[in-house]
């Protein structure tokens, strides 16, 4: 499954308009879409190294788009799905994520944005809360801005070098995200 995406992106990424790609999954995956944009940035950065810091660039800035929408998404919908929410039984997970919010602030959104924790459900909850939009933004752009530009630098560094390994070893790098993305949310759900 991931070997064969990351064939597909590495293609992709000769294409002119591979940029379009990524801005486009970038600003998905920060509302809506459960696909990190990792997955196409990676290879983008290793098949053309002197675009890395473009690419870094165009993945935090549409990440952070998607962000405000995700916001937006959280801040028209939540009093329409609350009463859904509260008949469910999660209404102790809703006050939870308050706490969170109200102990952490913009800091649990800079962390999501950097870590490989579902950004677009912090995205979506800051808007639920009205979390104070300037202070969401900025802790987005740092947050989305460092993983980005760390992912960029790593695949600079090592080039076209690594690509023969991350072609060998990309559907275990693909699961091994997985996991940790999935222990990550238990590790919340734990605490």
């Amino acid at each position: 499954m991931f070997a064969g995406l990351y064939a597909r992106v590495f293609e992709w990424s000769g294409r002119p308009a591979a940029w379009r790609y990524l801005a486009g999954l970038s600003f998905a995956e920060s509302s809506f879409f459960p696909v990190p944009p990792d997955v196409m940035l990676i290879p983008m950065c290793v098949a053309k190294p002197t675009r890395a810091w473009r690419l870094a660039f165009i993945a935090t800035l549409f990440s952070t788009l998607g962000g405000l929408l995700g916001y937006v998404i959280g801040w028209l919908a939540y009093d329409a799905i609350a009463p859904l929410l509260q008949n469910a039984g999660y209404a102790a997970h809703v006050a939870e994520a308050e706490a969170w919010f109200a102990r952490y602030g913009v800091w649990i959104v800079l962390v999501a944005g950097f870590s490989p924790l579902p950004y677009k459900a912090f995205t979506v909850t800051a808007g639920a809360l009205t979390m104070p939009l300037l202070p969401f933004l900025l802790a987005s752009l740092l947050g989305r801005g460092a993983r980005f530009y760390l992912v960029a630098v790593v695949a600079k560094w090592l080039g076209p070098h690594a690509e023969p390994w991350l072609r060998r070893y990309a559907e275990w790098l693909g699961w091994m995200l997985v996991v940790l993305t999935i222990l990550a949310l238990l590790w919340l759900n734990l605490r």
